[in-house]
């Protein structure tokens, strides 16, 4: 019970996770008096219906459950015990739905706290793969490219609001964006392939996008030269420096101009990379009724996923329920610091002129 005071101060009980206790509840009991056979889900559907209700294939979700065999384990030694796969399949429907734990409960019939549990085990599974799914590379220069004739570039970078529940009356605060709502403040980068590179999600709604960046490894990398000569993509809201363009805020000239044009057409794979996020996973894009840990392990997870399936080439998918997906962010204050721009100006004069 600790835990979620410890986050929060509402009494929603679909916060993570209220005991790790082992001992039967009267919900379990509950639960197990409703229980039926659980239903194969890999034999009873099409491919193409099993890929709408749990967003990733067969084949994906055979490959996953490999890799996470040796992070699950069966939630009860009592009859009844739920399977690797149903407890993957539960967590991915959560994703996919984005509702209270009790629905993706009654959709593999058990509690609603051991559905919490099974959604805080398997998101952290699917969190520890991301070294192996979520990596820079420098592979998309050409296709960045072919959008619009930018050269050089290997990454856009922006930031995206992921909702929450307001954490606590102590911390709530922080979390709340100049939007209103209570937030994390989501960076990520992403390649020509709408494939994430890099992905931070432990800030709060408050914090600015400049200030993810300057305090994140990859400006370090950055800073150190690890990408050479080549650019990210960031909005105004980023310091403009010899290995990140930023748009010009008042253009004069045709090579001005032709380089606006240029950045905004490039850049915009980060906010397709975001949108196509958030409807394939929905929990995203609502608000997560979750302990701050585990909102931040899902967002990992599901950025995980979003990569395989971008692996395995699977459709863009629409979300199963109502979105409210916001517009790209426009940014009242633009970054005003000291700004290297001398890159930025040659750029236009050699490349652009």
């Amino acid at each position: 019970m600790a835990m979620a005071l410890l986050f929060s101060d509402s009494d929603d009980s679909d916060l993570l996770f209220l005991s790790d206790t082992d001992s039967e509840s009267e919900e379990e009991r509950s639960a197990s008096s409703r229980r039926l056979k659980r239903v194969n889900y890999m034999q009873s559907l099409d491919d193409a219906e099993f890929t709408f209700r749990f967003r990733l294939s067969k084949p994906a979700v055979e490959t996953l459950l490999t890799r996470l065999m040796p992070f699950v384990r069966v939630t009860s030694t009592r009859n009844h015990g739920v399977s690797p796969l149903h407890q993957m399949l539960l967590t991915l429907r959560f994703y996919a739905l984005g509702t209270m734990l009790i629905s993706v409960a009654d959709f593999v019939g058990v509690s609603k706290s051991t559905a919490g549990r099974i959604v805080r085990d398997i998101s952290s599974a699917i969190a520890h793969l991301y070294d192996e799914y979520i990596f820079v590379h420098q592979q998309s220069v050409e296709k960045f490219y072919q959008i619009a004739r930018f050269p050089c570039v290997f990454a856009a970078v922006d930031c995206t609001h992921i909702r929450i529940q307001s954490p606590s009356v102590i911390i709530g605060e922080e979390f709340r964006n100049r939007k209103g709502y209570f937030s994390f403040n989501v960076q990520a980068i992403c390649d020509a392939d709408l494939r994430f590179m890099n992905v931070v999600a432990r800030w709060p709604g408050s914090t600015h996008d400049a200030t993810i960046f300057n305090n994140s490894v990859l400006r370090a990398q950055c800073d150190a030269g690890m990408f050479g000569s080549r650019w990210m993509l960031g909005d105004s809201a980023y310091p403009n420096r010899s290995y990140l363009l930023t748009p010009l805020l008042n253009p004069f000239t045709e090579a001005e101009q032709r380089y606006n044009e240029a950045h905004i057409k490039t850049r915009n794979t980060i906010e397709r990379t975001f949108g196509i996020w958030k409807r394939r996973f929905p929990i995203v894009a609502l608000t997560m009724r979750l302990s701050l840990p585990n909102a931040q392990a899902v967002i990992i997870a599901t950025s995980v996923l979003h990569n395989i399936c971008r692996n395995y080439s699977l459709e863009e998918l629409p979300a199963e329920v109502d979105l409210l997906l916001e517009d790209s962010e426009t940014h009242e204050h633009s970054y005003t610091e000291v700004q290297d721009v001398q890159e930025r100006a040659v750029l236009i004069r050699n490349y652009f002129q």
